[in-house]
């Protein structure tokens, strides 16, 4: 795996759950990481605390996303700590997902705020970074095997996923003359203490592990180690790709 010494990295949600995985595995690799949170500053704390007692380095930004000013409170705590300092490697995994809400319950309000933080939040956070993300540098989206398999449980979650994706290949094109990657990862079942009480159920823990080709629950290592190896040089000609880090869900 390439080293990031040097670097510097944002990833959005990263105060538990993958978002603490990814920023642990960046930060091991040598990038100073930006822990970005939306409202649980303690929790925040504890991860930028276990990266640099594990001798990394780490500060924590914090910002509710899909509010108005979100963009400005995320930027001006970047500023407090690195000045006009480039970003390296951007990683946009904060979401929302207001499960069990089908089609003919989901309000326009739980649309709209899901749209906000999962499709708005990084377009304009994005669009904000560019001029200070360094050329060659790397964008990261964090997306969702809800994209290619239908779920009865909801709609509007994956078609946000959707948009993240048709951003990251379109984004990756546009950013090509820079020499910055952009590529989607694609996560499937996975421990988290999000999902800790669906898969608390043995029978879901039994059903999804039956849906996917490699028979276990992924863990969060599985995805930062992927998006570790896109954030590397190793991952240098690879732009544009949806890489799918489910352990094959419904091949």
């Amino acid at each position: 795996m390439g080293n990031l010494d040097g670097k510097v990295a944002l990833v959005t949600g990263s105060s538990r759950g993958i978002g603490r995985g990814i920023a642990e595995r960046l930060a091991r690799d040598g990038a100073l990481v930006a822990v970005h949170y939306g409202g649980n500053e303690v929790a925040a704390r504890a991860t930028a605390t276990a990266i640099t007692d594990a001798g990394g380095r780490a500060f924590i930004v914090g910002a509710e996303l899909g509010v108005p000013g979100d963009v400005d409170t995320l930027v001006a705590g970047l500023d407090a700590e690195l000045g006009e300092s480039a970003i390296d490697i951007l990683v946009h995994n904060a979401g929302l997902n207001i499960m069990g809400r089908p089609i003919e319950a989901l309000t326009p309000e739980e649309f709209d705020r899901m749209i906000a933080v999962n499709v708005r939040a990084p377009f304009f956070l994005t669009q904000r970074l560019l001029p200070r993300l360094r050329d060659g540098g790397r964008i990261i989206n964090v997306s969702s095997v809800s994209t290619r398999v239908a779920s009865a449980h909801g709609i509007a979650y994956p078609m946000t996923k959707g948009a993240l994706d048709v951003f990251s290949h379109t984004l990756a094109k546009h950013l090509g003359p820079r020499g910055i990657t952009v590529n989607a990862v694609a996560v499937g079942f996975t421990h988290t203490d999000m999902t800790a009480d669906v898969l608390a159920d043995p029978a879901n823990v039994a059903r999804n592990i039956g849906l996917t080709a490699l028979g276990r629950i992924g863990r969060v290592p599985d995805i930062a180690d992927a998006v570790a190896f896109l954030a590397s040089d190793d991952a240098r000609w690879i732009t544009g790709a949806k890489l799918d880090v489910t352990g094959g869900v419904n091949l």
